[in-house]
């Protein structure tokens, strides 16, 4: 059996191919996670308008290229990243009468969740850059 070194970019081999969809899956992990990390340092900066386009554009990318993850670490960063900014409009939305009611409470609930959600990203950023999946203890 011979191999073809001719059209080497071709990646016929399935170790290549793998790799390359690895390759791929970490540019669009770090891409979402650059996102996420400019909305969550923008939501702890006042007039971080331009937080709630980005994070959309984020989640859009994750919800469009996750199948594209299935039986990859990556998968686990995917679901990482969509929790995170579900569980944080979930809080958002419930402290947000706070504002309304008290401004001072509304404040301190909003800053705590952002450095939350901030925690949640650098976090997931080293651990991808390391090549580790995500654990899920809660």
């Amino acid at each position: 059996m011979t191999q073809d070194y001719s059209n080497p970019g071709q990646g016929s081999d399935p170790d290549r191919a793998g790799l390359q969809k690895l390759q791929s899956l970490n540019t669009v992990g770090t891409i979402s996670y650059i996102l996420h990390l400019i909305v969550a340092v923008g939501a702890l900066i006042p007039g971080g308008q331009f937080g709630p386009v980005l994070l959309i554009v984020a989640l859009t990318l994750d919800l469009v290229k996750r199948s594209e993850a299935t039986g990859t670490w990556h998968a686990s960063h995917f679901r990482w990243r969509i929790r995170t900014v579900i569980i944080a409009a979930l809080l958002y939305a419930v402290t947000a009468p706070l504002w309304f009611l008290f401004i001072l409470p509304g404040w301190i609930a909003w800053c705590l969740i952002s450095i939350w959600f901030l925690y949640r990203i650098v976090r997931g950023m080293v651990r991808m850059n390391k090549g580790l999946g995500m654990e899920f203890s809660a």
